[in-house]
């Protein structure tokens, strides 16, 4: 490979001219924005112990009122950003937010979109443009970019839920804000999509909605990987999408978001591709290899995988599967036309 001028080369009082004229010269930094081969990645192997989390969230509770908080989250921050940067990978902002009993998260709408995965605790909602969804542990709720969603808590233990976000990909477009509104009326939840293949058809015109679907109960998911995995008893991997009932197409536009069953004792080989995926394990307990390090993940536990690394997934007991929640970037990279696939 060619070796290429550095800026140093170059005569002072030349940058000098080229900096007064907000110029850069582009052959000093080539190889860094267009590396051989692969992208230089700054997403690390990256996990996130919940045993050690949960007390510090919950002292969070403690020393900030949600009138200070507004939303009280722990970010789970990829060191290879940087801790201030507040992403867990290039597209992907990923959170732990508690709601205490009585409390309420002030409504608003924002441009990122987001979904709210149930890590503990019952008794606690999302209202979602006029829509009021229970939480249970597990159930996968949508808050799409630009509709209005608060939380309330009605129970007696402490909710906790996994945030996760496209806030870096907006945040770096520079189309990143929020608006506050005020508390909305709830209406009872609409679930009319609960049934594989089944859609409702009424005679008459009904209110067009983007996303007819905006939680997606934990016992039906679970129910339907279990089903996968009879009906294909082999080795074969056991996962479902989140999609949008009535289109197919992914649940929200720049993220994906699945759940993957690992039978009792299987290890799995991913694929090695560009986009970036977090990994949040739901049940049971598992290993993740990725690239050269391994963790091992109880429940509640979340990683981050880079893109274009060898990630093999391994279930730790022989009696019992293991469920995980699995985020990743691949629509924004098939949007993109970077989607990527390589051989291990």
């Amino acid at each position: 490979m060619t070796e290429l001028g550095r800026l140093e080369d170059l005569p002072a009082d030349y940058r000098e001219a080229l900096a007064r004229q907000n110029l850069v010269p582009l052959w000093p930094s080539l190889r860094a924005l267009l590396p051989p081969d692969k992208p230089q990645l700054r997403t690390q192997p990256t996990h996130w112990s919940y045993k050690a989390l949960r007390p510090l969230l919950m002292r969070a509770g403690e020393l900030t009122p949600m009138e200070k908080a507004e939303r009280r989250v722990l970010v789970l921050a990829n060191p290879g950003h940087s801790l201030e940067k507040m992403q867990a990978s290039a597209a992907i902002y990923a959170g732990m937010q508690l709601l205490l009993p009585g409390e309420w998260a002030p409504a608003h709408r924002h441009t990122p979109n987001a979904v709210r995965m149930i890590v503990e605790g019952d008794g606690a909602y999302t209202t979602v443009d006029g829509e009021r969804l229970p939480m249970s542990r597990g159930d996968l709720i949508l808050t799409p970019n630009g509709l209005w969603h608060e939380h309330g808590h009605e129970g007696s233990q402490p909710v906790v839920w996994l945030d996760v976000l496209d806030v870096p990909i907006v945040y770096y477009l520079e189309a990143s804000y929020h608006i506050d509104g005020p508390r909305q009326a709830a209406q009872p939840e609409q679930a009319v999509y609960r049934s594989a293949g089944i859609v409702p058809t009424p005679f008459f015109e009904r209110r067009q909605r983007d996303y007819p679907m905006l939680r997606y109960p934990w016992a039906q998911a679970r129910a339907a990987l279990e089903t996968l995995a009879a009906a294909e008893p082999g080795q074969e991997p056991v996962q479902i999408a989140y999609v949008n009932p009535e289109t197919g197409a992914d649940a929200l536009a720049i993220l994906g978001f699945y759940a993957l069953m690992l039978r009792p004792g299987q290890r799995l080989e991913l694929p090695v591709r560009s986009p970036a995926a977090v990994f949040h394990l739901i049940e049971g307990s598992a290993q993740a290899q990725i690239g050269p390090q391994r963790f091992v993940l109880r429940e509640a536990d979340t990683c981050c995988a880079p893109g274009f690394t060898a990630v093999t997934l391994a279930n730790e007991s022989t009696d019992a599967p293991a469920f995980l929640f699995i985020a990743d970037e691949t629509p924004l990279h098939r949007k993109l036309g970077l989607y990527e696939r390589r051989n291990p």
